[in-house]
């Protein structure tokens, strides 16, 4: 017979404040040649889907709508796909134009 223990999953919320579901423009670099689309933000991260893949512990430049460029790191990536933390919080008045800037519309 075998024993066991049970014990309940627990969340892990790793991030300091809840992402908001966004549909934003945004490039990449600091020459802001690379295109991509920011897909959730908050004030410490967003999650971005691109046209050139991301690499986890790259350091980016992603320049946004109405902030400009903010320099980031990628803390996880799946080809075209990845997550970003902010080297430095957004403003949240900053933010709160760029989430009335979003277009989150269904197509």
């Amino acid at each position: 017979m075998f024993a066991a223990e049970f014990e309940s999953a627990k969340v892990d919320n790793r991030r300091r404040s809840v992402r908001a579901p966004v549909s934003l423009d945004a490039r990449i670099g600091k020459a802001a040649r690379t295109l991509c689309k920011v897909v959730d933000i908050s004030a410490h991260g967003a999650k971005l889907q691109t046209y050139s893949s991301l690499k986890r512990g790259d350091m980016i430049w992603l320049t946004l709508p109405e902030i400009g460029s903010i320099a980031a790191d990628v803390m996880w990536a799946d080809d075209y796909v990845g997550g970003c933390q902010f080297h430095e919080p957004i403003d949240e008045a900053a933010l709160a134009r760029l989430l009335d800037k979003s277009d989150t519309t269904p197509r």
